[in-house]
């Protein structure tokens, strides 16, 4: 036992030594070394070499973890950027074609100042089970709006108006059963009425043609003007096919409306006819 505590302190005392020595040899004040401080500066080298690479591992090691929660919260960060964005970007294009919508109506509306009054509403409210029947629009008596009044875009025809209250008015559309408009067929000045198709998305009927009128697919039908409720010329649909009526009397036409009914979100309601216009007072 004595034998083997000598044997540690011996080496020991040369580690000490050799540490010493090293230390000696490597101060960097000296300007030269000597024969054997080279010598063993080269052999300490590769050691020296190897403890400076295992402090940098372990330096990386110990850093990791750190470094590992920053780049997640970083890369949260930026998913958070990206999507608020992205919500920003989807935004400012609803704002782009809400104001291209809105700009067309104006357009219509200055063309057509010298024939017609307008108000411009928006759609609040349809029916899901009937989405080609009625609409709802914000605009009501407060605005001066009545029943009876025309409703169109710059496309065409709509409906009318067939309730009112005092900040709202319900619409009913040229595409549900129980509407009529008195309609010529431009080319020919054929008269007849539109009215909808119960079943049917989107589409209506002129119904009454007489039976010599020369009408085909892809005519034009516009108000006739007649009675008090829709002023005369507004575009109404276009044919897509003729058949007999049951009768034999009379012909009527499939036609698609040119206002898209489907998609309908801004409209104008004609709230004067200018004199002079071919139409009555709109609810007249």
């Amino acid at each position: 036992m004595r034998w083997a505590t000598a044997k540690r302190l011996f080496l020991l005392a040369v580690l000490v030594a050799v540490t010493l020595a090293a230390m000696r040899c490597t101060v960097p004040e000296r300007t030269g070394l000597t024969s054997p401080g080279s010598k063993f500066r080269d052999v300490l080298a590769p050691v020296q070499s190897g403890l400076t690479w295992l402090g940098r591992q372990g330096r990386y090691i110990i850093s990791l973890p750190v470094s590992m929660v920053g780049a997640a919260a970083r890369s949260q960060a930026l998913e958070q950027e990206v999507k608020r964005l992205e919500s920003e970007k989807i935004q400012f294009n609803e704002y782009l074609i809400e104001n291209q919508r809105l700009a067309a109506l104006l357009d219509y509306k200055n063309v057509m100042a010298g024939n017609y009054n307008f108000v411009i509403a928006s759609v609040i409210g349809r029916d899901p089970g009937n989405w080609f029947g009625t609409i709802t629009l914000n605009r009501g008596s407060g605005e001066g709006i009545k029943e009876n009044m025309s409703v169109l875009t710059p496309e065409g025809l709509v409906g009318r108006v067939i309730a009112v209250s005092a900040s709202t008015c319900e619409v009913l559309l040229i595409t549900d059963p129980r509407s009529g408009v008195g309609s010529l067929v431009q080319d020919t000045r054929a008269p007849g009425i539109v009215e909808g198709v119960a079943g049917a998305a989107g589409i209506a009927r002129m119904i009454h043609i007489p039976n010599n009128a020369l009408v085909e697919a892809g005519q034009a039908v516009v108000t006739s003007g007649q009675g008090s409720l829709f002023p005369k010329g507004i575009p109404v649909g276009r044919i897509n096919n003729v058949q007999n009526e049951p009768s034999g009397l009379f012909l009527s036409a499939e036609l698609s409306p040119f206002a898209d009914l489907y998609n309908l979100e801004e409209v104008m309601i004609v709230t004067f006819v200018q004199p002079g216009t071919n139409g009555l007072h709109a609810g007249g």
